[in-house]
């Protein structure tokens, strides 16, 4: 289906002064006819009665960033997308396939009935302005088959106001599926945190991506994927985010463990290579400065009691010795 835009003049504002002028005049010629019992006058003024307002179907308002696409008996005719006030056939019928839908911002879309509430429920008329999809969270297996919830915000607009209403059979709805279903495929090819042995990138080599670290290419990725699976509903996806992010709820608090162990294990590291640093240090400077001479029994001695005070959780206890080690 091939968009056709319509150059027509905007010959409102005229049809209907003509119009309401035609319809005072018929009920004038209604009355004078009646008065002078002019059969032909009657019958003249009566059709002009019965027939004036249907130039008034004809009459079309559009605001900027609307569009009005146009069927006449079936067949499209074209799209009305400047602004203004117009003139049309007055057989022409609207089309808009999602006109009792609604997407909401903070959900998924809405239902007919609900739908029923807002203002515009009985517009045929099709926004061409930036509109924002913000799907609800989703539970999805990563690459590693850990259930994780994620929820995207796309933004989108339309650009093709023939294949959206023709091509399919509600455009709205079309684009909040296909969101889901792109946001699986893409998600399932990520770990939620870095993993080693895992690659993202189809290249056959593995990678550090992650839905956690790499969440501008994971948003690319999937603004491509929904793109391209909406092009055939004459929709432009403009871009998607990646709004909520987190494991699922039966395995939040073991990761949360996992997540802790991994940051006691680095902590506990650091302190052992800083330990053993120290404990190098001071056996140097005490045979630089000659303070002490230490055997190698000794010196094993020293460097067991620093690393105790050095790398324990608790305040070293101090015990004094009066004796000899022998």
């Amino acid at each position: 289906m091939k968009e056709i835009i319509l150059t027509t003049k905007k010959n409102g504002m005229p049809v209907l002064i003509l119009s309401i002028l035609g319809y005072l005049f018929g009920v004038a010629l209604l009355i004078a006819s009646g008065v002078m019992v002019f059969i032909p006058g009657i019958v003249l003024g009566a059709v002009i009665l019965m027939f004036g307002w249907l130039p008034w179907c004809g009459l079309k308002v559009l605001k900027p960033q609307e569009a009005l696409v146009l069927t006449l008996f079936g067949k499209y005719i074209g799209t009305l997308k400047d602004s203004g006030f117009y003139f049309v056939n007055p057989f022409c019928s609207a089309v808009n396939p999602a006109a009792g839908t609604s997407l909401k911002q903070s959900g998924d879309v809405q239902d007919k009935a609900a739908a029923i509430q807002t203002a515009d429920v009985y517009s045929k008329k099709m926004s061409l302005k930036i509109m924002t999809l913000n799907n609800s969270r989703q539970k999805i297996n990563d690459c590693l088959g850990n259930p994780i919830e994620i929820g995207i915000a796309v933004t989108w607009r339309i650009v093709d106001t023939a294949k959206a209403a023709f091509n399919v059979d509600n455009y709205k709805e079309f684009l909040s599926l296909q969101c889901d279903s792109a946001l699986r495929n893409i998600v399932r090819i990520y770990p939620y945190d870095v993993a080693p042995g895992v690659d993202t990138t189809g290249d056959g080599v593995a990678d550090e991506g992650s839905l956690r670290g790499s969440s501008e290419t994971v948003a690319k990725r999937i603004k491509e994927e929904i793109q391209s699976r909406v092009n055939e509903a004459g929709i432009e996806v403009i871009e998607a985010r990646i709004t909520y992010l987190a494991y699922a709820t039966e395995i939040a608090s073991v990761m949360l463990q996992r997540q802790q162990a991994s940051a006691i294990i680095d902590a506990r590291k650091m302190i052992v290579d800083g330990a053993v640093g120290m404990v190098e240090m001071a056996l140097e400077r005490l045979n630089e400065k000659e303070i002490v001479n230490l055997d190698e029994e000794r010196k094993a001695a020293m460097v067991s009691n620093l690393l105790v005070v050095l790398c324990g959780n608790k305040d070293a206890q101090p015990i004094v010795n009066s004796g000899s080690l022998y």
